[in-house]
């Protein structure tokens, strides 16, 4: 028997965000935005996770489904968040490849073993109400036939107020990531 020796700490689960520069805390400091905000809450309230953000600004569910498979591989997580779907919409690509793309990277986390939670994203009305509706259902629609957790808008409360967004008016601003985890928060909770 070995004295002395505290028991070495159970290692943590990996978080994953697999998101666009919504995630990617584009135009600020990475340590600024929402996904760095949740490491700090999640260590702060004692939650056993490793956050992982795989983000990439201009990222689509094209992009994102390709690089899905390696990121599972690598880090194993035992949650995913995935928030992409606002580059798609931007470009006006096809819903339903785009529907396809989220369907086949919420199976391939599931396959895994890993709980997943789905960002929504909305898009502004100059692309037509047909288009703005279908893009908007696409996330419920696949939150209830996959049984995964959806966050319905990462910017609610966020997009028609100027002050919390860049020039741009796509990107939040700094002071605005602190309520796009709130928008999150919740629905995530329950996967913990």
């Amino acid at each position: 028997m070995l004295i002395g020796l505290a028991p070495l700490p159970a290692a943590a689960r990996t978080l994953l965000v697999v998101g666009d520069s919504l995630s990617a805390a584009h135009g600020m400091d990475v340590g600024s935005g929402w996904v760095a905000l949740l490491g700090k809450r999640l260590e702060r309230q004692k939650y056993d996770y490793h956050v992982v953000n795989a983000s990439i600004g201009g990222d689509t569910t094209a992009n994102g489904l390709a690089r899905l498979p390696r990121l599972l591989a690598a880090h194993q997580p035992a949650i995913v968040i995935i928030e992409l779907g606002g580059n798609d919409g931007l470009r006006g690509l096809a819903l339903e490849q785009m529907k396809h793309n989220i369907t086949a990277m919420v199976t391939k986390a599931k396959a895994r073993n890993a709980r997943v939670l789905l960002v929504g994203m909305q898009l502004p009305p100059n692309y037509g109400n047909h288009y703005m509706e279908g893009f908007r259902r696409i996330y419920r629609e696949i939150a209830a036939e996959q049984q995964v957790g959806l966050a319905p808008f990462l910017l609610d409360g966020i997009a028609t107020n100027r002050a919390l967004m860049q020039p741009d008016g796509i990107h939040a601003n700094a002071k605005a990531q602190q309520k796009m985890l709130e928008n999150v928060w919740p629905h995530l909770r329950p996967l913990l």
